[in-house]
């Protein structure tokens, strides 16, 4: 890894850790925000914890507040929005700005970016809510195959997510879906391991972490075994190098493409039949619980959860005035 890990961290000034919020994955991000905030403090950094959904965003700037962590995860948070307000505030925040954080929080919107650019990615249908009619789901089927993968794709951590096994249940699976977006992802189901690889940094400096295959209990990666259970086993060095180095270099790929910064983890799946690998999405706020995938691939390489944090918010910047700090 080329990263330098020496930062001074009263230098860093007065920082606020965003997590919580309004949408749907606020438990989850709750999580996330308190072990940061519990590992920045550990390091000596003048950290406090900052909840959105009770407290006014401009709050940060009336009381001082030098940088932020964001640990937000869905909509409000990771979706270009937050990303704006602070931008607009002036405060140098973690991650990706305003286009990348919009764009990587659309599914679909990933997907035709990344199709457009010939990196591969699982077909699709993409179908608003008005689109949606009997006649029309009947159909799904029998251009994508069965089973589809039934996606809000304005939502994360598998939240609303479920996999039709057959065209009875696929009523059932737009359903659960409509009840978080108007939009609805429909997806060719790709058999085989799921995978996960993490990227930090920005442009041409950013290096790519160790891939991560997620053995799920029953191959339900759904959001008990993320975020609650203990059965999911996180496994690396289970590919051949040189299938893992193309996999690092496609997530490198998709990672630029999407002009994302800070770090960010896309979710993989490697078709078993014959070891091609699919994009699936980009998350540009990543969980950081004690079940999360960014500190396990970090702490593969050598990197503590306490200095990968401390390392991410040394890079927070704002679009127009890029941080003065580099790790």
């Amino acid at each position: 890894m080329s990263l330098d890990l020496n930062i001074d961290p009263k230098a860093l000034g007065k920082v606020a850790v965003l997590f919580g919020g309004h949408s749907a994955e606020r438990p989850v991000s709750l999580m996330s925000g308190q072990g940061v905030l519990a590992a920045l403090q550990s390091v000596g950094v003048d950290a406090h914890p900052f909840d959105p959904a009770e407290r006014p965003l401009q709050a940060l700037k009336e009381e001082g507040f030098d940088r932020v962590f964001v640990a937000m995860h869905g909509r409000g948070g990771e979706d270009g929005s937050l990303q704006g307000a602070l931008e607009w505030l002036g405060i140098p925040y973690t991650g990706s700005g305003v286009t990348a954080s919009g764009v990587a929080m659309d599914k679909t919107m990933t997907k035709r970016v990344w199709a457009a650019e010939g990196l591969p990615t699982p077909r699709y249908i993409a179908l608003t809510r008005e689109e949606l009619t009997r006649e029309r789901i009947r159909t799904i089927p029998d251009e994508l195959g069965l089973p589809v993968v039934v996606k809000p794709p304005h939502e994360g951590s598998s939240i609303g997510i479920s996999k039709a096994m057959g065209y009875s249940v696929m009523q059932e699976a737009v359903e659960l879906a409509l009840g978080f977006d108007d939009e609805l992802l429909f997806e060719e189901c790709i058999e085989g391991p799921e995978l996960t690889c993490a990227v930090l940094g920005q442009g041409a400096e950013a290096v790519v972490l160790p891939v991560v295959e997620i053995r799920a209990e029953r191959g339900d990666y759904n959001f008990e075994n993320k975020y609650i259970t203990n059965t999911t086993q996180y496994c690396f060095g289970t590919l051949p190098p040189a299938l893992e180095a193309e996999i690092q270099l496609l997530v490198l790929k998709a990672y630029r493409l999407l002009g994302c910064r800070g770090w960010g983890r896309a979710d993989l799946m490697l078709r078993k039949s014959d070891m091609k690998p699919f994009l699936l999405e980009m998350n540009t706020s990543p969980g950081m619980t004690s079940h999360s995938l960014v500190p396990k691939a970090a702490q593969a390489v050598g990197i503590a959860y306490p200095q990968l944090c401390l390392w991410l918010l040394a890079q927070a910047q704002t679009e127009r005035q890029p941080s003065g700090l580099k790790a």
